[in-house]
């Protein structure tokens, strides 16, 4: 389903850092500072798990961006106010972040982006605090991209996905392969992104659905447009994410 998303023009300050009074969980004690490992690296992330919590989103940035995003923070505090986790990290070691800023070559590397995720996503499964809860993915711009690839490569064991300005055209073959429900957000002025997506979505065989904020460019800056994308994907996760099961454990 194609559809456009009504939103607020107002209580939203404009540029690039949300107001942090709105993002409460960003402050609270279930927020850690957590390592991951992934390709011999340490990757640094933080990690929130509201309690009682029902999932954990895992965001993958976009490019050039890492995991103090403001944007992402500001989805994220909206995502746990609801009872979900989050967990932001950065896809790059601050050497790769270093090097790429001179030529971009590794923002737009979705099999290097894609593998890191799904190293996060396994180490996520093994953390006590985690390893029942629903996985789910919000990626921006070429994280858009490696979520896909990495959802599309782990089947149901990723609930949901949720695309904010990304471009799901750089995961390729894997499109068709996508079995998690996934949302694609686009701002509707934002003409090339738009039709990368609508692109997209014909080639993806999911439950699935293209929103688009109406009067938004790439970036949402527009007053209300981000809190649109936050209830967006607030209402896509609490559909679609669930705890997992536990293995049973087998008496010898």
């Amino acid at each position: 389903m194609i559809r456009s998303t009504s939103w607020p023009r107002s209580g939203h300050p404009r540029g690039d850092r949300p107001d942090s009074t709105l993002i409460g969980s960003r402050e609270s004690p279930r927020t850690r500072t957590v390592e991951i490992p992934a390709d011999g690296r340490t990757l640094a992330g933080e990690l929130t798990v509201p309690s009682e919590a029902i999932g954990v989103v895992l965001f993958a940035h976009g490019s050039g961006s890492s995991r103090h995003s403001p944007r992402n923070h500001f989805v994220a505090g909206q995502i746990q106010a609801v009872g979900i986790g989050t967990l932001l990290f950065d896809l790059l070691t601050s050497e790769e972040e270093s090097a790429d800023s001179a030529d971009a070559h590794l923002r737009f590397d979705i099999g290097l982006l894609t593998r890191r995720l799904v190293q996060a996503t396994q180490w996520i499964k093994a953390q006590p605090a985690t390893r029942d809860l629903g996985i789910g993915y919000f990626g921006a711009s070429t994280g858009g991209a490696a979520a896909l690839v990495a959802a599309a490569d782990q089947g149901p064991e990723i609930q949901a996905v949720v695309s904010r300005g990304g471009r799901p055209d750089l995961a390729g073959d894997a499109l068709a392969r996508v079995v998690s429900p996934t949302l694609l957000i686009v701002g509707a002025r934002d003409d090339l992104i738009f039709s990368l997506n609508r692109t997209a979505y014909f080639q993806l065989a999911c439950e699935k659905q293209l929103a688009l904020v109406p009067g938004a460019t790439h970036l949402f800056e527009e007053a209300g447009a981000l809190e649109a994308v936050a209830s967006l994907a607030v209402e896509w996760f609490r559909r679609y994410l669930t705890r997992r099961e536990s293995p049973v454990s087998q008496s010898h």
